[in-house]
């Protein structure tokens, strides 16, 4: 057993599940912290994207009630049927411009301005977010609860989510801010933007592991599980804290952390530090 690389793979475990959730873009916290733990190989990429997995199995525990009422509801109840249904709503842009575009927008976008940029500028728009909902006061949002969100709403925040295709730009953080600025309350936009994340980070994966066929398992399969659980352990415990921060705090701390983390990511990646490649 390679303990090295044990660690690194609880490290980048640990990376994932904090990160996948957060409005900070995991893509580019994975893309520093792997090339400064000089992770890489044949098996790189297929591992980032198996611990994908143990994050979005953390939210399905956290709501494993509510996901219960849609699958035994879904065809008996209205309430779980219109819900399922925003959730395939939301999904279809993403997918599909994913499936178009997706080497274009690896080959165009994946080095450090692209990147550095939409780290930025979304960290910029989260602070105007945030602003414009200062402004509201205490009114009322236009979407207070899960069921109140409809299917127009839900195909608007589906469009939103596709600018995470764009790397840097953070899955989470274009849902809940996109969802936001349509007038859904902060925390029904966040919960979700958590259940958008099983189908579209769920796809993902299989789709990736299709493509690897298994080969990249060979001979990695304590490093596959242990970066997995890792990502399950550190993202259960974000979801249930980000919920707690968000009861009585906004975004802002997390924009200028963008803003910040931005500026490393195009200062060490032309620095030659970053593997853009792996």
């Amino acid at each position: 057993m390679d303990f090295a690389l044990i660690g690194k793979a609880l490290i980048l475990g640990v990376v994932e599940g904090l990160t996948e959730f957060l409005p900070v873009s995991s893509t580019g916290h994975l893309i520093v912290v792997g090339s400064l733990l000089n992770f890489g190989g044949a098996g790189a990429k297929a591992f980032l994207v198996v611990i994908q997995f143990g994050a979005i199995l953390a939210v399905c525990w956290e709501y494993r009630l509510r996901i219960g009422r849609v699958v035994s509801g879904v065809w008996t109840d209205s309430t779980q049927r219109r819900f399922a249904l925003n959730v395939v709503i939301a999904t279809i842009p993403a997918v599909a411009l994913g499936l178009s575009f997706e080497r274009v927008i690896k080959d165009a976008l994946f080095s450090p301005v692209p990147v550095a940029v939409a780290l930025v500028v979304g960290g910029l728009v989260i602070l105007w977010a945030q602003a414009r909902e200062r402004r509201r006061g205490d009114a009322p949002a236009r979407v207070g609860t899960l069921e109140e969100l409809g299917p127009l709403d839900a195909l608007k925040v589906g469009c939103a989510q596709c600018c995470a295709l764009i790397p840097g730009v953070s899955r989470s953080g274009s849902t809940i801010i996109g969802a936001m600025l349509l007038g859904v309350d902060r925390r029904v936009a966040t919960e979700f933007s958590f259940f958008l994340a099983i189908p579209v980070i769920g796809g993902a994966t299989l789709y990736e592991l299709a493509k690897h066929r298994g080969a990249a398992f060979v001979g990695m399969a304590d490093v596959f599980t242990i970066g997995t659980a890792a990502a399950f352990v550190s993202a259960f415990i974000c979801v249930r804290w980000l919920l707690r921060y968000i009861a009585t705090h906004d975004f802002t701390a997390f924009a200028w952390y963008r803003i910040a983390f931005g500026m490393v990511v195009l200062v060490i990646g032309y620095g030659d530090a970053l593997n853009w490649g792996a």
